[in-house]
């Protein structure tokens, strides 16, 4: 989705509605080094639902590069997600079953690393025409552990046929879960001399979700990375004419964080016009995108980009760039 400021033109909003991001993909180095890839560790799987399971694992850190991991539902691979990844929800299950799931890295030389052991989830019974949410997580507490993590515990949900799983958002961005029989977790991936605030949603088997907890407000110490290297870099903008109108192309390459970023925010004249959300496996390296902004030459606009972060947090804004309409 893209959300376009109440602002913008009806028919800019029509064509930025239609315009299509693009990318492109650097090739990734091979020195001949096929090094198996080392078993994936810390693998859990929760049921989220009656028709879903939440696999997680510990990310790896090899030469060369894991690329992405598999995740496997018994014999059968059924998801494959980039190697930023550390989480991903299987869904389509049968409720009242049990499964097995295993999870395997593959590297930049597309060579496949063991499978990790085996970890169990039984989904629960299909509830039917259960339109009652749980009633939302109290008593929600926090602390920092360092710069990078954070612990965070609450008091149980209740449903009447039970909670299944806790869902734990950072801002507006689901980040983490974990199955209906905890309530304290220890969240990961996070940047030092960051402030987050953290909410709790209960889950039952019927996808049926609370209200958010109160929220816990934390900041993590200090330390390095601590999001002054988050903005793109290589930002540029020029123009293009088409069809008697004007469109800014944008190019900028991704910035190097502990995860995937799947959405920017674009401003223009220094208000946000647009949120470039990717579906499917987002670009990791540079990125390019147009959009409308007019029929007349010769108006000068500033537009600058920020990249939505994988802890939910926006992070640091790009250099603004000046572009003319009728100049390149």
């Amino acid at each position: 989705m893209r959300r376009v400021s109440p602002t913008v033109p009806r028919a800019l909003l029509c064509v930025m509605l239609l315009a299509l991001p693009g990318c492109g993909w650097g090739t990734a180095a091979s020195g001949g080094d096929e090094r198996t890839p080392a078993v994936a560790t810390g693998v859990t799987a929760a049921a989220g639902s009656s028709t879903s399971v939440h696999v997680m694992w510990n990310l790896t850190t090899e030469n060369p590069r894991i690329t992405r991991y598999e995740v496997y539902r018994g014999t059968t691979k059924v998801k494959e997600v980039p190697g930023s990844e550390h989480m991903v929800d299987i869904t389509r299950l049968l409720p009242s079953t049990a499964y097995v799931f295993r999870v395997r890295a593959r590297n930049a030389d597309g060579v496949p690393g063991p499978l990790s052991r085996p970890v169990r989830a039984t989904t629960p019974a299909a509830v039917a025409a259960d339109r009652t949410a749980p009633t939302r997580p109290g008593g929600p507490r926090g602390k920092a552990l360092g710069g990078r993590a954070v612990q965070l515990s609450w008091a149980r949900s209740s449903d009447a046929r039970g909670v299944v799983s806790y869902d734990i958002y950072q801002g507006t961005s689901k980040i983490h879960s974990v199955g209906g029989a905890q309530t304290a977790t220890v969240v990961t991936g996070l940047r030092p001399g960051t402030a987050y605030v953290f909410t709790v949603r209960a889950r039952d088997a019927a996808d049926n979700v609370s209200a958010p907890s109160g929220p816990v407000r934390i900041t993590t110490a200090p330390g390095p990375a601590d999001g002054r290297d988050t903005a793109p870099s290589g930002f540029r903008a020029t123009t293009h004419r088409r069809d008697g109108a004007y469109y800014i192309d944008l190019e900028w390459t991704a910035p190097e964080v502990d995860g995937v970023v799947t959405e920017y925010g674009i401003e223009l004249d220094g208000h946000a016009v647009t949120s470039l959300v990717w579906g499917g496996s987002p670009p990791s390296g540079t990125c390019t995108y147009s959009f409308y902004i007019g029929p007349k030459a010769g108006e000068t606009h500033r537009v600058r980009i920020r990249a939505k972060l994988p802890d939910g947090t926006w992070g640091a804004r790009s250099e603004e760039r000046p572009v003319t309409t009728g100049m390149s």
